[in-house]
């Protein structure tokens, strides 16, 4: 029979193991995100698991009891759902990031398009789909759908809308050539080799873009908040900065 004196010898000197933070995050966020915690697993042992999806979609999951950590959104109104649902803890809430709404092309050298309230986008299109997130449940979509309308082009447009159930799924049917043109964020556009920048939507045609991060009420271990903080620390920072974030907190 061991001693206790061996016995919590044992047990001191047994590894810590290691936790698991589950995070549900906007599609548009993955390579970025994806960077950020593999950096947090390095230095911290603990591992993130990341669900990317659109933000309604994410939301309405944890609202029906999802085990998520973290939720970060790509606007303020799915984060405010949860929020009413009471499933945020307390101050722990934080705008993150930003981004630029833009118009895509397919493949490396689609031609510039000046964005304006006399842009021709049944011309331009030619036929083919405009690609964009789900118009009124998905932010990238959403602010596509206002910047379209505050130019006065969602009328002409709108039936040749090619909905998608996330941005980096519009993103996807433009880079295969499904559809000639998309819009979505200026991050996304930059993380695919197969499209084009070719026009920026007016900052003023769209309500202001931003990724709030929340700690919900399911997180429970140490991991969980460590990896909330470190979304906001100099590390995170740099990395999305460098894949075109603008940051906010």
């Amino acid at each position: 029979m061991l001693r206790p004196a061996l016995i919590a010898l044992l047990i001191s000197a047994a590894p810590a193991f290691a936790e698991d933070v589950s995070v549900f995050a906007a599609a548009s966020l993955k390579n970025a995100l994806d960077e950020v915690a593999a950096g947090y697993t390095e230095e911290t042992g603990n591992t993130v698991t990341i669900s990317y999806a659109g933000s309604n979609a994410l939301a309405k999951q944890i609202i029906e009891g999802a085990p998520a950590d973290i939720f970060i959104s790509a606007n303020t109104e799915w984060v405010d759902e949860v929020e009413k649902a009471d499933l945020i803890a307390d101050g722990q809430r934080t705008d993150l990031l930003g981004n630029t709404l833009v118009l895509i092309g397919h493949g490396t050298d689609a031609a510039p398009v000046e964005i304006t309230p006399e842009t021709d986008f049944t011309a331009l299109l030619d036929g083919g789909k405009l690609a964009m997130a789900l118009v009124d449940s998905v932010p990238a979509g959403q602010y596509g759908k206002a910047a379209l309308e505050t130019l006065g082009q969602w009328d002409a447009v709108s039936a040749d809308v090619a909905q998608s159930d996330n941005v980096r799924a519009a993103l996807a049917l433009v880079a295969t050539g499904e559809a000639p043109y998309g819009i979505v964020y200026a991050t996304d556009a930059a993380a695919e080799d197969n499209v084009t920048i070719v026009g920026t939507f007016p900052a003023d045609s769209y309500p202001t873009i931003t990724y709030p991060a929340a700690l919900l009420t399911n997180a429970a271990d140490d991991a969980d908040r460590a990896f909330y903080d470190a979304l906001s620390g100099d590390a995170a920072d740099a990395i999305f900065e460098k894949h075109g974030f603008t940051v906010t907190d």
